[in-house]
């Protein structure tokens, strides 16, 4: 079952832990050489952030992609490169911010009124899309652990609210998926997580 495989995965990846800041920073790195960093609230558990580090085609170092959590923007590139044009900051921000139950993602800066959002699943193309009935806004994204676990996208699942020019949609967990983070939670709940400073992380 893919959603074994992808558990499978995860165990058998070389994992770093660290606690700072009130978070649990983890490190995984994968067999293929991938490698993946999360960060979870201590009190609450919820993960804040999941990105990616994947290698080139050339096999250099590429950059960290974010899967959830703020979106690397061009006005954090600036920072480290003064020449980087700044991003409008009145453009739609879409990032992704999960709840226990729910994947979540937000867009900012969409001041249009409810009625005017549409959001739908094509599960052909195993992806959601938001577009707006004024021709202004259009997203078609996808819901990558899904795709790893290879569990079918359900209409049912997927609602939206909006307010304060913030559109939310919300697509409710699968069971397979709260099934699993729960399992994962634990494995790295025994991890011995080092603090700030202590160089000598544990890994699994």
């Amino acid at each position: 079952m893919a959603v074994q495989c992808w558990a499978d995965l995860l165990k058998s990846s070389r994992k770093t832990a660290l606690i700072h800041d009130g978070k649990r920073k983890i490190h995984y790195l994968f067999t293929d050489g991938k490698q993946m960093a999360e960060e979870y609230d201590l009190k609450t558990d919820e993960l804040i952030v999941r990105k990616w580090l994947c290698k080139s085609a050339l096999g250099a170092q590429g950059q960290w992609e974010v899967e959830v959590g703020e979106p690397l923007t061009a006005a954090a590139a600036a920072s480290v490169d003064s020449e980087v044009i700044k991003e409008n900051c009145s453009n739609p921000v879409f990032m992704r911010k999960d709840t226990k139950t729910s994947f979540q993602w937000r867009i900012r800066n969409l001041p249009y009124p409810k009625e005017v959002f549409s959001v739908s699943v094509e599960p052909s193309e195993r992806c959601c899309i938001i577009k707006t009935s004024n021709k202004k806004y259009y997203k078609k994204f996808s819901i990558p652990d899904l795709d790893r676990s290879q569990l079918l996208l359900d209409c049912s699942a997927l609602s939206f609210t909006h307010a304060n020019n913030t559109l939310i949609v919300s697509y409710k967990k699968p069971k397979e998926i709260l099934t699993l983070e729960q399992e994962l939670l634990r494995e790295l709940k025994k991890l011995k997580g080092t603090s700030e400073g202590d160089v000598d992380c544990k890994t699994q």
